[in-house]
């Protein structure tokens, strides 16, 4: 990963340069930076549903104020897990205190 000279931002490798899409520095990348180059492009970063049927209620940790979807119960147990790509934000996964329904929260 490459850093604006200028402003900091992150740069993006375009034809053999580095461009900041922030305020438009470019300078000539190095012989040895492709090489520590990695891209998430065309990778599938939805592994899908997530079981957590087989978890113990009392494993799923401390309480919160959020609606249940099912009963309208206002408190339930979250648990906070990285499922997705380490750059997308973690899924919050609650449980209802009062009716045990389960389900997710995902940001967009």
């Amino acid at each position: 990963m490459e850093f604006c000279d200028e402003c900091g931002s992150m740069m993006h490798s375009e034809d053999g340069l580095w461009v900041c899409r922030s305020c438009g520095f470019e300078k000539q990348q190095g012989d040895d930076d492709a090489d520590r180059m990695t891209t998430t492009e065309g990778q599938d970063t939805d592994s899908g549903p997530v079981d957590m049927s087989e978890v113990d209620d009392s494993e799923i940790g401390p309480t919160t104020r959020v609606n249940c979807p099912e009963c309208g119960n206002d408190r339930a147990r979250y648990e906070m897990k990285q499922i997705r790509a380490a750059d997308e934000s973690e899924t919050r996964f609650f449980t209802c205190t009062e009716c045990e329904h389960k389900w997710r929260e995902d940001d967009h």
